[in-house]
């Protein structure tokens, strides 16, 4: 008889080859194909199955919904991105690169949830109870109901599960857990998804809350197959720069709330603490105003932020200009430098340009194009901006002021902070923004001149 044809087959994209290879050639994912079961090209017929009265369908209107009333985790910003609190059965899953603070938040979620006399089981294959112990007592987060273990076999976890009945379940991170079932070692495709199938399973026939840990890769995705996102009911995303103490987190993916709001919170040496009004984070100190200095409103999701640009304009020799950027686009800021040469006048082609934000944050919308451009004329023309002014705008490659979004909540924030002057899509062109700016610090100078004499 001739033997079958082996196929192999993607698990990310469903790629086929009649050989093995270690990275798929369609989504160039690594370690992802592995054999397929053969096709014999005959449908097999499945025989109803008798439905119990418990699972017998009902109509929407006689389904309550007590059961799945939201649960305050005890810390707000993370409450916000939730959209109010936790669900009962709700898969959360957090992810973030390595050292940002991911198992610290959930430790801390973990010790508010065990100081209302609620049991938490935290499950840590990376760490020792010991390890996890140590941290809990530098952070404030120790309680007789908050239970540990450091199990990397996912039966053992069921069995943990069962032993304790808690009302909440941390896993961190289900990329170093295994199955026994599943082939493949522990972070591969098919483990990662038998686990957190497992892990979702138990989640959804016990309404228990489990919040799970991911690794991300070196692109910032996560880590395993694409399935698991679209498994687990929320997906977080934990950011930050590891040099600065500032963190966001962000829903990517929310069933039961909206994906357009961002937690603020702040590292410290005994843990990590909410930010509810961070509209100083990111604003210099400075008494006087200085030039190549501006600010501007940010929306991170739903949140105005004001955020400071500086900007440095130094004058060089070197045949190619430089042009260094830290927080914001740096393609963005090369077309910005060219519409204030064309559309404003101000040369810039022999000048070294250097454009940064206050506080880490990073800029990637346009309505920050305004404030950018006032601070780097700020700086070429050594004229200072008022701290009483706010600027934001898309600006053209023709010069126009273009509106933004969420206009109205900007100069809502924007008026609750002090800020009496604000730029915006009233402004017509660049030209005119920048006559604005420069006629309101010549007054703001002429008005201190008069206090003083």
């Amino acid at each position: 008889m001739a033997k079958a044809a082996v196929t192999y087959r993607c698990t990310e994209c469903g790629w086929t080859t009649v050989k093995w290879v270690g990275r798929c050639g369609e989504c160039q994912e690594w370690g992802t194909v592995a054999e397929a079961a053969a096709r014999t090209g005959v449908l097999r017929s499945l025989a109803p199955v008798t439905v119990t009265a418990e699972r017998a369908a009902r109509s929407i209107t006689e389904i309550g919904v007590e059961s799945t009333q939201r649960r305050p985790s005890g810390i707000g910003e993370f409450d916000r991105v939730l959209g109010g609190g936790i669900v009962p059965g709700a898969a959360i899953l957090l992810s973030g690169e390595p050292g940002v603070g991911k198992s610290t938040l959930l430790l801390e979620v973990a010790s508010r949830a065990a100081r209302e006399g609620r049991p938490v089981l935290y499950v840590s294959a990376e760490e020792s109870v010991s390890q996890v112990r140590m941290r809990a007592e530098r952070t404030g987060a120790l309680h007789d109901q908050l239970f540990l273990a450091s199990e990397t076999d996912l039966a053992t976890i069921v069995g943990q599960i069962d032993a304790v009945r808690p009302s909440l379940v941390i896993v961190d991170s289900v990329q170093t857990v295994s199955s026994g079932s599943a082939e493949g070692i522990a972070g591969g495709p098919s483990q990662v998804r038998a686990v957190a199938s497992t892990l979702i399973r138990v989640a959804k026939e016990r309404d228990l809350p489990v919040l799970i840990v991911g690794h991300v890769t070196k692109d910032g995705s996560i880590a395993g197959p694409r399935l698991l996102e679209h498994l687990v009911d929320v997906v977080c995303q934990f950011e930050g720069d590891r040099q600065t103490a500032l963190r966001f987190v962000r829903a990517l993916k929310n069933r039961f709330g909206p994906t357009d709001e961002v937690g603020c919170f702040e590292m410290a040496g005994d843990g990590i603490a909410e930010v509810p009004d961070p509209s100083g984070l990111f604003l210099s100190r400075t008494a006087t105003p200085v030039s190549g200095t501006c600010v501007t409103v940010a929306m991170e999701g739903r949140r105005p932020l004001p955020v400071e640009v500086q900007a440095l304009v130094v004058a060089t020799t070197a045949p190619n200009p430089r042009r260094v950027t830290n927080g914001v686009d740096a393609s963005r800021v090369a077309m910005l430098l060219a519409v204030l040469e064309r559309r404003a006048g101000i040369r810039l082609g022999d000048k070294d340009v250097y454009v940064s934000t206050v506080g880490g944050v990073r800029l990637a919308e346009p309505g920050a194009d305004l404030a950018i451009a006032l601070a780097v004329a700020s700086a070429a023309t050594d004229r200072a901006i008022p701290h009483t002014l706010a600027a934001f705008g898309e600006i053209s490659l023709a010069g126009e002021i273009r509106p933004v979004t969420s206009g109205k909540q900007r100069t809502t924030e924007a008026a609750r902070l002090g800020f009496a002057t604000r730029i915006d899509d009233r402004s017509a062109t660049v030209r005119e923004a920048l006559r604005v700016a420069f006629t309101s610090a010549a007054s703001e100078r002429e008005r201190e001149l008069d206090a003083a004499f």
